[in-house]
């Protein structure tokens, strides 16, 4: 892996959006120790961090599974970034369902390089909160102010 890049958009570099369906603490982590740069290191169990080639995926994950999860804390948010396309060339999309379902799989070991890709800020489309989300949980996406992040505060309830 010998790619690297400025962390900012060259404009004679082209670029390709990806999206990453996050549960609420590891959207704590990118944005309260991460500062929308960077995605955290895989947890133990987690061998591959697996972006998503397009937005309607990655709302499916986070609004149809986090919110389910106890491990998500409950809660689905929906993140982007922008990653030159030589990526691709390293860690290949690959089809685990429907054409839709498309992925890229980075080795737990290789994230840091593949954060060292991306252009900043990571990006927050979408929120979802489930039946069992605490709303106390919430109050782990404050900002420096003890402010509740925007994009928390507009997170939709599903059943």
């Amino acid at each position: 892996m010998s790619l690297s890049w400025p962390r900012y958009e060259d404009p004679e570099t082209p670029y390709i959006s990806l999206y990453r369906p996050v549960g609420l603490f590891e959207m704590e982590l990118i944005a309260n120790v991460h500062h929308f740069y960077s995605y955290p290191p895989r947890l133990p169990g987690q061998p591959i961090f697996y972006p998503v080639l397009n937005i309607e995926y990655a709302t499916k994950i986070a609004r149809d599974w986090n919110t389910k999860d106890g491990a998500s804390g409950y809660a689905g948010f929906v993140t982007g970034f922008r990653v030159p396309e030589a990526a691709l060339s390293i860690w290949p999309p690959k089809c685990v369902g429907g054409k839709e379902h498309m992925e890229l799989w980075v080795p737990a070991d290789q994230l840091p390089a593949f954060n060292a890709l991306i252009a900043p800020p990571i990006q927050i489309y979408e929120g979802y909160r489930g039946p069992n989300c605490d709303d106390a949980d919430m109050d782990l996406l404050k900002d420096d102010r003890g402010e509740i992040y925007s994009f928390a505060r507009r997170a939709q309830k599903v059943a």
